[in-house]
């Protein structure tokens, strides 16, 4: 006797559904000769009860009464390789140790605090790992409640979005994200247990009363699924939207016997026969091996991983991690894939922001489907980040020499994309400041080691990366802070802190013993808030007004097109102050000086240079403009001008 077809149709979904009377199950294995679901509910015995039912087109299902909510399951699966346990791909959680799949329902308390997200060109992203970002303690991986801690902090700092990096399980306790095993499940590692709840309750539950809304219950808490979930629901509640990385170009690096890998037991696993393993194609990459892009359920299980976050978890985008994998290295159906996944998460949620990292940068990845493009949203860049990382390593050498300041301009523009918004634009990222691994030399210093190699606390070190954080701030695009560049941290960071525990971020030193760190929060919360109130800098207005290599000067513009609102924008990164330095301006006449970096010094700077809050456009045309003004540029220093 086999399962039931009873609440079994062609709308089934896949993994364990829990319906009236039990659940239903459903899973993709076209080679299994037999598929059981073993669980707590059958004590986890092969049953012929529980044997599901093939559909003939190479997936099983069946409908099992009696089995709850928190029931723990596996599948195991008959194969040409023999019998084996597998877990389902669509699990949503997972329980250890012995990572049973847990069914769940979605009975999430989400507060309905009406939040929407602002429009894409006005997105400032801050990318963070969860086990990182704030660990309670040494020897301690952080976790989705501690991340829930500083939603308060971020909130203040004013930037619309974190970008978390990938939360699905991964194989051992620590790791980038970047080798996820399953892709339906957050990862364990980041829940606080049953145990540990009441200690963490009244904390969370201050955040939300700071806000007016009702308390958790610790029932509400219970699993790692749920915890990710106040996450994003409290994001939501102070005005920050979430974006999750997903990692559709390779899975693994990492494998177990109850993974996705040769999931209905195949043979050749041994040897290994990559393009016999059902969900991956005989491309490695990053460790890990490359989904097959030809298959039109791999197709689904993807493009269904992402709808599912964007539907259980409200999350408001996604990051996509190395589409140009997915184009090089899927045989020919990556293109034409990325234009499902895009079109049809662009017609489920319109206001989800689809982000792809592509390398090298790719106008046709943020083009419309229409004109053949791939449809994502934004796209990463480098050239900003490259020009800026070179002009601070060369101010770095002692001297009056020149720097690239022209180069420097040149890259401002994003002139190579339909749009400027479309294109984040970093200067620290999960990638180029971690901490080195074996022989990974791929590397680079944070901004403030980079500013000054010798000491990452001098004048030169903080000077030179408020000039740097003030440009990603003001220029075209969307920016992308990394978690720590806000205060000033200095080390790489690493994946295993709580095996390294002296490269957690510095949290004691921005609330105690750091002053350094304290002005330079200041400064980037009010060049963020710069950003925010000026529309002109989240628009396309943009050109270059003057870029000298030997004064280490340059000027650009920025408006709203069809309305002004101009903003020009001065920085230097000369080791003198410049006083009456002509700079061409748009229109005559009185113009503020609304932010100038200087005052961040040992707040507030006692010897701040600068105009006194005014200047007056009343010179002579200037660098292609009617009029110019004469300024006050401090040393390394950034300001800003608007009407």
């Amino acid at each position: 006797m086999a399962a039931s077809l009873r609440h079994i149709d062609a709308n089934t979904p896949m993994g364990a559904t829990l319906v009236d009377g039990g659940a239903t199950f459903r899973v993709w294995a076209p080679h299994a000769t037999a598929v059981h679901v073993v669980g707590s509910f059958n004590k986890f015995k092969r049953r012929s009860n529980a044997a599901l039912v093939h559909d003939g087109h190479g997936q099983w299902r069946g409908f099992i009464p009696g089995v709850g909510d928190r029931a723990t399951y596996k599948f195991l699966i008959d194969g040409p390789a023999g019998p084996g346990l597998k877990r389902d791909p669509y699990a949503r959680e997972l329980l250890n140790p012995r990572r049973d799949c847990v069914v769940r329902a979605s009975d999430f308390p989400w507060h309905d605090c009406g939040f929407t997200t602002p429009p894409f060109h006005e997105w400032i992203l801050y990318q963070l790992h969860v086990g990182a970002y704030s660990a309670p303690r040494p020897q301690c991986t952080g976790t989705f409640l501690d991340v829930v801690e500083r939603v308060p902090y971020l909130a203040d700092l004013g930037v619309t979005a974190i970008q978390l990096l990938p939360i699905q399980e991964f194989s051992g306790a620590f790791s980038l994200g970047y080798n996820g095993t399953d892709y339906y499940a957050p990862e364990m590692v980041y829940s606080v247990s049953d145990a540990a709840l009441a200690e963490r309750m009244p904390r969370v539950n201050t955040i939300l009363d700071a806000r007016g809304q009702t308390p958790y219950h610790e029932e509400d808490l219970r699993g790692e699924m749920n915890q990710l979930k106040a996450l994003v629901d409290i994001c939501h509640i102070y005005g920050i939207a979430v974006v999750f990385d997903l990692v559709f170009n390779h899975a693994g690096g990492g494998f177990g016997d109850e993974t996705l890998w040769f999931f209905d037991r195949q043979r050749g696993i041994e040897t290994p026969l990559w393009w016999n393993s059902l969900y991956f194609s005989d491309r490695t990459w990053a460790g890990g091996v490359v989904f097959n892009f030809h298959e039109n359920d791999v197709r689904e299980f993807l493009i269904n991983n992402a709808r599912f976050f964007l539907d259980e978890y409200h999350v408001d985008g996604f990051r996509f991690d190395e589409v140009s994998v997915i184009d090089r290295e899927g045989g020919g159906r990556g293109w034409d894939f990325c234009q499902d996944l895009t079109e049809t998460l662009r017609s489920h949620k319109p206001d989800a922001l689809l982000h792809a990292e592509y390398w090298p940068v790719n106008p046709w990845v943020v083009t419309d489907h229409q004109n053949n493009g791939a449809g994502f949203h934004t796209t990463m860049t480098d050239g900003p980040r490259i020009a800026i990382r070179r002009v601070l390593a060369e101010a770095s050498i002692p001297g009056t020499h020149p720097l690239p300041m022209t180069v420097l301009g040149a890259q401002f523009g994003l002139d190579y994309l339909p749009n400027r918004w479309r294109g984040v634009n970093s200067l620290e990222n999960h990638d180029l400041v971690m901490q080195p691994k074996g022989n990974d030399s791929n590397r680079m210093p944070r901004i403030a080691r980079l500013a000054d190699p010798s000491n990452a606390r001098s004048w030169y070190a903080r000077s030179r990366a408020r000039v740097a954080t003030g440009l990603l701030l003001t220029m075209p695009g969307i920016p992308l802070l990394f978690m720590g560049q806000e205060f000033l941290e200095d080390k790489p960071w690493s994946d295993a802190v709580a095996d390294a525990p002296e490269l957690a971020l510095y949290w004691n030193g921005l609330h105690d013993s750091d002053p350094t760190m304290r002005d330079f929060l200041r400064f980037t919360r009010e060049a963020i808030a710069l950003r925010r109130t000026q529309p002109a800098l989240t628009s396309e207005g943009f050109a270059l007004i003057h870029a000298h290599d030997e004064n280490r000067i340059i000027a650009f513009q920025r408006w709203v097109p069809g309305q002004g609102r101009d903003v020009i924008v001065v920085a230097s990164f000369a080791t003198e102050t410049w006083r009456n330095y002509e700079i061409g301006f748009p229109s005559a006449g009185d113009w503020r000086e609304v932010f100038n970096s200087d005052t961040y010094d040992q707040w507030v700077n006692p010897r701040v240079e600068g105009n006194r809050g005014t200047v007056r456009a009343d010179g002579p045309p200037r660098h292609g403009l009617p009029c110019s003004a004469r300024l006050t540029i401090p040393a390394n220093a950034i300001l800003a001008f608007a009407r």
